[in-house]
Formats: structure tokens, C-alpha cells, sequence
């Protein structure tokens, strides 16, 4: 009689159909990630009815944003503006969900736009010399547009303030003036009626002041040649530097 042996596989079998599972096993994940891929990237359909995926509006305008939300069956949320040192004013530069995230119908969508650059104080610069109040302008990213001078009681050379306003928020790269003192006034401007024009600039420059705009005029005040009017006045007391205006008469004929 004879009798059956049952079969026992040997170890190099067992190890071939470890073999032969693992690369099966390879093959449906490769099989499965493909099918993956098209199905979210090739053809990138909600999982369920009634979802849609958040488009992406980041960089459109509010209005622009809105209108993608909207065809997406999506709702808008406003969120606010923020300063943005690059995106300008109105664009949107936040919004939750992300982009791409899947939601239900009627999901309400946040967005924040820019506000545009973020708005630099102007420096306080009241009593430092007068380059190194521009220095702090420039610093601070405004540009300094003008320096007026003053007659103050101030040091000569001093800056006095700013206009605008140390405080005020201007945009990046704004201009500003920056007024400086020039002095007290501490020099009485002499009395030049009755002058020539020549010998009033003389006199002008020997008390430190200056010859500003010589106008002519027709009139019997004065001798032809000779000065009938000045600005400032005879006895005010100005800056070294200060400009005096003169009227010089003219013949009447």
C-alpha cells in the first residue's frame, strides 16, 4: 500500500513567493497612485457631491476674487486689510481655506487684501544740526524735499521742525520739508532811502545783510537813481544773511 506524503514546500520556495507577493503588492500601489494622480490632477473632481475645491485668488483684486468665489459656489468673507510692503492697495493677499482645499457648497471663503506699503512716521528732528536731521529723513525711508530757513532764536544751523508734522504717517519715499534757523534777528537794517542802488548794496553787505530785487518805478518821491522804498523797513531787526528789497525811482517823464 502506498502513502501519500503531504507537501511540504521547500525554504527557497517559500522565499520565491515572498518574492512574487512583494512585487504584486508593488504593482497595486503603482497601479493605485496612478489612478490617484489622474483622478485629483488630470481630472480634479470633488470626493463628494456638493463640494467644490477653493480656487485660488491670491493676487486678484477683491472684486476679481469675489466673482471666482462666487462661480465656485463659494461665499465671501471679508477679512480686512493689511500693510503689504510689495502688493498694492485692494489686492488680495490672504484667504482661508487655501487654494485647492475641497469644501462643501456655501463654504464661506475669508480674504484679506494689502492696505498698499506700510506708512513711516516722520522723524522728531527739532534741534539737531541740519544734516543730520536729513540724514534721519532719509533713514527713516521719506526724502527730504526743501529745507526752509528761519529767523529764530535758535542756534544758527539748527533744525527748528518739519513740515508735516514730526508723527505724520506718509508713504514710503514721501517728501518732507525740513526748516532750519538761520538766527536771531539781531541786526537793525540800516535806512537806505535816499541812496543810490550801488551805494545801498554796499551798505547791506557791510552790516552782513544782502541786495534783493531792485524794482524801478516812475515816481516824483525821489531823485532819479535813489531808492524811495526798502523791505524790510529801516530799523527791523533781521538774520545775518537777511535779503533787503529795494524800490529805486525812475523819472517821472
Amino acid at each position: 500500500m502506498r502513502i501519500r506524503r503531504r507537501f511540504e514546500p521547500s525554504l527557497e520556495d517559500l522565499k520565491i513567493d515572498r518574492r512574487m507577493w512583494r512585487w504584486v503588492a508593488i504593482g497595486v500601489g503603482v497601479v493605485l497612485a496612478g489612478y490617484l494622480t489622474a483622478y485629483l490632477v488630470l481630472f480634479p473632481a470633488p470626493f463628494l457631491p456638493g463640494h467644490q475645491a477653493v480656487p485660488r485668488v491670491l493676487g486678484l483684486t477683491v472684486a476679481e476674487a469675489q466673482a471666482e468665489i462666487q462661480k465656485a459656489k463659494l461665499q465671501v468673507t471679508e477679512g480686512g486689510a493689511e500693510p503689504h510692503p510689495t502688493a498694492a492697495q485692494g489686492v488680495v493677499i490672504w484667504q482661508d481655506p487655501p487654494p485647492d482645499v475641497i469644501a462643501a457648497e456655501g463654504t464661506k471663503v475669508t480674504l484679506v487684501s494689502s492696505a498698499g506699503p506700510p506708512k513711516i512716521p516722520v522723524p522728531d528732528v527739532a534741534g539737531l544740526d541740519a544734516s543730520l536731521a536729513q540724514s534721519m529723513v532719509a533713514a527713516a525711508g521719506l526724502v527730504v524735499s526743501q529745507v526752509e530757513s528761519v529767523q529764530a532764536a535758535a542756534p544758527t544751523g539748527l533744525a527748528m521742525m518739519t513740515r508735516p508734522p514730526a508723527g505724520t504717517a506718509l508713504a514710503a519715499g514721501a517728501g518732507l520739508t525740513v526748516v532750519v534757523s538761520r538766527g536771531a534777528p539781531t541786526i537793525p537794517v540800516p535806512d537806505l532811502l535816499g541812496m543810490a542802488s550801488a551805494d545801498a548794496r554796499t551798505r547791506l553787505e557791510t552790516e552782513g545783510l544782502q541786495l534783493g530785487t531792485v524794482t524801478r518805478r516812475r515816481t516824483t518821491e525821489g531823485s532819479p537813481g535813489t531808492v524811495v522804498a526798502q523791505s524790510p523797513a529801516a530799523g527791523t531787526l533781521a538774520a545775518p544773511g537777511t535779503v533787503v528789497d529795494i524800490v529805486v525811482a525812475r523819472s517821472p517823464q
